[in-house]
Parts: structure tokens; C-alpha cells; sequence
């Protein structure tokens, strides 16, 4: 089973040269090269150029990389996406989305550019249309492979506080991670904007896991090293993990359908969820 654990995922400025080659060293399990929010105007093509020679260089190791484009209907958005759509990269994040066809019109200039059917698209979810959409953006072609949840945008759209409980985000929050799943890609948390409050992102962290999301993203890597910790699998759900693993595999090999692990009811479903879990977490390991 694929489990690339995905827990941090950071976003770097690509008009800032230092930053990219630092991001070599980092511990995030994603890099996202932004070419938007963190780029001003006069640097669009400056950075544009410098990220597309940091991917082509290497250098990352294991590191996923994602390059956040600009908007498709913005001067810079095609010549983003046709710039990087053979580059050795994982995805493209598309900001503000709001439709399925904004999706399937980024497919097409992939397509007509030569593009791997290997390059995904993450849409980003941050506006109350993307939110009302997310589940045809979701699915609205094989490439897509994740949203990732714009939560600053959000709250400022939805005329609420961005409290460390996101009352007025829990409904946008959960749609998201809905579509997810049903879809079958992956969803990532919007960011903790206090550096200086490590508590407040802990908070952030495990309301996320709660919530169902794979992992979260990041503005400074001094957040990286608890996200990766709250994100991982815990002690605990690798016990029980392990524990139905072999139980089921007992069961098999006496032809039984269902097991009992510690008095609870164990089913095929419950198994699934067990390898993955124990899937990122041999993966987690091998990365250490």
C-alpha cells in the first residue's frame, strides 16, 4: 500500500534563493515553492526562474515538492504551469479554485505541454464558492491528487474570527476532508499564522488530526518538528494497529471472517486502516 507520509508540508518563497537551498535541509515532509501569496509582482518571473533551477538541480532527497502557481486567470498563471509542467516535481497547487473546470482547463495546457500523467494538481479550497465546490473540484480528473485548505482567505470570506477552536470553519473544514475521502487524495490543513505560539499550533495539530486531515501546512520551519510529531501515527495506534494486523491474520489462516482484538469486533475495514497506518509509519522510519 502507498503511504508517502505527508505531515509537514511548508511553504518556501521562491524570490527568496536562500530559502530554497535551506529548504534542502529541512525536515518537511513537503516543500511547497510558492510562486504566489509570498511572490510581489516584480519578482512573478524572478522566482519563476529560481525555483524552476532549484528543482532541476536536486538536491531534496526525499522531499515531495509542490510549486503553488499563480492563478490561471492572472498574467503569470499559464507561463507557470507550462513552465513546470515537465519539471521533476510532484504537483502543482492551484489557488482559489472554485470549479471543476478550472481543473480540467489547468489539464489541458498540462497536456498540450508534455506534462507525465505522474504530475498531479492539489486545488486549493479558501473561498465559500471553492468550499461549496470541493467535492467536483475533488473530482474533477485523474490528476488531481489533494486540497489543501486556505484557512487565512477563508475566515477572512466567511466574516469569521480565526479563533484556535475555527467554530466558523468546522463546516468548511469538514466538507473539505469529505471530499477527500470520497475522492480518494489526500486533504492538508491551512496554516498556524503566531510563530511564537507553540501551544496554539499543538491545539491546531491535533484538532487537524481529529478532524481527518494527512497533514498540515507550514510558514516557518521552526513549526515543522512538532507537526511532524503530532501528525505521525501515535505509540498507541501502532499498538492496536500491530495487534489486528496479526489477529486477522490468524483468522485467515482459520478461515474465519470477523476477530475480536481486545473485546472490539475487528472487520476487513479495520484491517485496511491498520496497514496504512503502519505503512506511513515503516515509512516515517525509513526517512530517519
Amino acid at each position: 500500500m502507498a503511504a508517502n507520509p505527508r505531515r509537514s508540508l511548508l511553504y518556501m518563497p521562491g524570490s527568496n534563493a536562500r530559502a530554497l537551498e535551506k529548504a534542502r535541509s529541512l525536515d518537511a515532509d513537503v516543500l511547497i515553492f510558492d510562486l504566489e501569496d509570498a511572490v510581489a509582482p516584480g519578482q512573478k518571473k524572478l522566482a519563476r526562474e529560481q525555483v524552476l533551477a532549484a528543482v532541476n538541480a536536486g538536491g531534496y532527497g526525499r522531499r515531495e515538492l509542490v510549486v503553488r502557481v499563480n492563478g490561471f486567470d492572472t498574467e503569470w498563471g499559464r507561463k507557470d504551469i507550462e513552465a513546470f509542467a515537465t519539471a521533476p516535481i510532484s504537483a502543482l497547487c492551484l489557488p482559489k479554485v472554485e470549479s471543476a473546470a478550472e481543473i480540467q482547463a489547468v489539464v489541458q495546457v498540462l497536456n498540450q505541454a508534455g506534462a507525465a500523467a505522474s504530475l498531479k494538481l492539489w486545488a486549493m479550497a479558501e473561498t465559500p464558492r471553492g468550499i461549496l465546490a470541493v467535492n467536483e473540484i475533488a473530482g474533477a480528473h485523474s490528476r488531481m491528487g489533494g486540497i489543501v485548505l486556505g484557512t487565512s482567505d477563508l475566515a477572512k470570506d466567511l466574516r469569521v474570527p480565526h479563533t484556535p477552536q475555527r467554530l466558523g470553519m468546522l463546516t468548511s473544514l469538514s466538507l473539505c476532508v469529505l471530499a477527500a475521502r470520497a475522492n480518494g487524495i489526500d486533504v492538508f490543513d491551512g496554516v498556524h499564522l503566531d510563530l511564537d505560539d507553540e501551544s496554539g499550533l499543538a491545539l491546531a495539530c491535533e484538532q487537524g488530526v481529529e478532524l481527518g486531515f494527512d497533514g498540515k501546512t507550514l510558514i516557518h520551519p521552526k513549526q515543522i518538528a512538532l507537526t511532524n510529531q503530532l501528525f505521525a501515527p501515535s505509540l498507541e495506534s501502532l499498538a492496536r494497529a500491530k495487534k489486528i494486523q496479526m489477529a486477522w491474520q490468524q483468522a485467515e489462516a482459520e478461515g474465519k471472517g470477523v476477530v475480536l482484538v481486545d473485546g472490539r469486533l475487528v472487520e476487513a475495514l479495520h484491517v485496511e486502516e491498520a496497514v496504512r497506518v503502519l505503512a506511513i509509519a515503516e515509512q516515517i522510519a525509513n526517512t530517519r
